[in-house]
């Protein structure tokens, strides 16, 4: 989850968002964004993708032996 808080975090900054602005703008609570910044590890997938979906990205199944480290 690290990975993930790290890219929407960087993501949202590069588009000059605060994070209360990102959660309006992807249709999610500003607890959303903040759980998924501070890589908490209970989220819920459909929100997660909401957010993703406004970098043009969504979570997807990956074999473990697939992922580059």
């Amino acid at each position: 989850m690290k990975q993930l808080a790290v890219f929407v975090k960087e993501r949202r900054k590069e588009v000059n968002l605060t994070q209360e602005e990102f959660a309006e703008r992807a249709g999610v609570a500003l607890t959303v964004i903040r759980k998924i910044e501070q890589g908490r590890t209970n989220l819920n997938m459909d929100k997660v993708n909401l957010v993703l979906s406004m970098f043009g990205h969504e979570l997807a199944p990956v074999k473990s032996n697939d992922i580059e480290v």
